[in-house]
Order: structure tokens, then sequence, then C-alpha cells
């Protein structure tokens, strides 16, 4: 199964827009300056951990080549990882702006990846979308919290704060309930499943309107070094790695796909309140989910299209 130029734009056009609305909504100040952060915290705590709950614990997974996606996906990740690191006085030179570039360049957006992966592929592309998830989130908060230890921007109390909300995580305890429920073979019993699987559909479209509002288009007039960096190593380096792994593993469609899909995405939002708690660059981080965001309109299609 390929996917055709027609099928990228029908599948990405309307979660774009959705994103669109988000900020529309958020310029119109519609339905309140409350109303969003509570909204967030429901998306997060709640819907999304539903659907990755609904869709590993009941789903085969044992037909992806989990192997092979863990290491195109992680073995691009720690390569970049080490080697932002490495240049990191090149790059950015101040502890907490690095801290910013890091996560800019290994973090993603969960919601436009799971609704992507979905348009394109169908249930097999949400059930591959689920299995990037459970490899990719533990890890790259991992990577990012260890950023922000290496670079001294956090206190002992502030580490232990860190490793505490690591550990309480709910998309990795999603991932971590649903995998263990579909190995034991129990699932979802009787109207769980049903309940759960409900919840997690308002998940994604709710999420893309939330990513929207988190934008913030001032935040475009900064383009310095970092900000440079950062996009070049999200948007093309990241994509043209996994797209070249992907190949050399010989990934089926599907698997390349959601690979290629998870790599090309547009940093989190979730980074700047993490940012913000642990001693980073909150405005510099502003500034990479905005860009990020807006320039994933253009190059995500062009990745897919290429990959098909």
């Amino acid at each position: 199964m390929t996917v055709t130029e027609s099928a990228v734009e029908d599948a990405l056009g309307p979660l774009f827009l959705l994103i669109l609305l988000g900020t529309l909504l958020r310029w119109r100040r519609w339905p309140g300056a409350d109303f969003w952060p509570r909204l967030e915290r429901l998306i997060y705590f709640l819907l999304f951990p539903a659907m990755l709950l609904a869709t590993l614990a009941t789903t085969d997974v044992s037909r992806l080549p989990v192997a092979r996606m863990a290491l195109a996906l992680l073995g691009a990740m720690i390569v970049f990882a080490c080697l932002l690191w490495a240049l990191r006085r090149r790059i950015e030179p101040e502890g907490a702006g690095f801290t910013s570039v890091f996560q800019g360049s290994l973090r993603f957006n969960t919601y436009v990846g799971v609704a992507g992966a979905a348009a394109l592929h169908g249930n097999a592309g949400a059930t591959a979308a689920a299995v990037a998830v459970a490899l990719m989130v533990p890890v790259v908060n991992v990577l990012c919290v260890t950023s922000f230890v290496a670079a001294g921007t956090l206190g002992t109390a502030s580490i232990r704060k860190s490793l505490g909300a690591l550990a309480r995580n709910p998309l990795i305890l999603a991932c971590l309930l649903g995998i263990a429920l579909n190995l034991s073979g129990l699932g979802l019993p009787g109207w769980s499943e049903e309940t759960v699987s409900l919840l997690g559909r308002a998940a994604l479209p709710l999420g893309l309107v939330a990513v929207g509002v988190a934008l913030r288009p001032a935040t475009l007039l900064r383009l310095d070094r970092s900000v440079w960096v950062a996009n070049l190593t999200k948007l093309l380096l990241m994509p043209a790695l996994v797209l070249g792994l992907a190949t050399l593993f010989e990934l089926d469609p599907v698997s390349r796909d959601v690979a290629l899909l998870f790599a090309a995405l547009p940093t989190a939002t979730s980074a700047y309140i993490l940012s913000r708690q642990l001693g980073g660059d909150a405005e510099l981080m502003a500034a990479l989910i905005t860009g990020q965001t807006l320039l994933a309109m253009l190059t995500l299609p062009l990745w897919l299209m290429l990959a098909g």
C-alpha cells in the first residue's frame, strides 16, 4: 500500500485546518483564556491515554516489525542527541538555550502523528502509531530531562521532581498498561473496550485544536542560529535519516510511512511547559514550536509523497 499525492493531501489537510482553527479561536479569545489549559489537561491525562490504551490492548501488534521500527526511530533519535550534545558549544553556549534546541530537535507532536497515521492508513496506521508512541515517548522524555540535568539548569529537588513526573507520565503508563493487557490476553473486557474507545476518539480532534491554540505567532520574528539548527534537524535531517534506515531495514509501506511521519513531526507543545518548569529558554521554545508547526504543513506532505 503506497501513499499518493492526493492521499497525503486528503489525509493531512483536515488536520492542519483543525490546527489553524485553534489559532483562530485563540485570536478571538473564545471561549475564554482559562478554558484551554483545562482542556489540554483533560486531553493529556485522560483522552489521549484512553486512545493509546484502547489501541495497544485490543489490536494484534505481532504483525508489525516492532524491532526494526525501534531501530529506525530510536537509532536516529540517539544519533542526533549525541551529535547535538557534541556540538552544543557551537550551537548554543547558554545551557538554558541549548535545552530548548535539544527539545526542539528531538520531541514530536504526538497528536499530529497519531491523527496523521490514522488518516493515511486507517486502523493499521493507528496501531503502528501507537507502537511508535510506546517506543519513543519514554526515550525522548529521558533524553530531554537528562539534557536539563547535564546543562545544570536543575537543582537536586527539581531532579527528583522531574524523575517522579517521568514515572507518572500518563502516556507512558497507558502504553505499559495497554501492552500488558494485550500480552496477558485480557484485552478490554465487556463494556470497557467501547467506553475507552469512545473516550479516545475525542482525543485527536481536540488535541489538534489545542495545538493551534498553543502557537505564538509573535515568536516567529526570532531567527537566530539556535532556531535554524533545531528546525533543520527536526524537519529535514531526522526524517532523512529515518527514511534511509526504514529503507535499509525493509519496513513495509505502513510501518515506513508511520516511522517517517513521526520523524518529520514538529516538536511538541508540551516542550514549552517543560522548558518553563526546568529552567530552559521558554521564549526560544515557543519560537521553535510555532515555526516548526507552520513549516511542517509544507515539509510533512513532501516527505510522505517522496516515500510513497
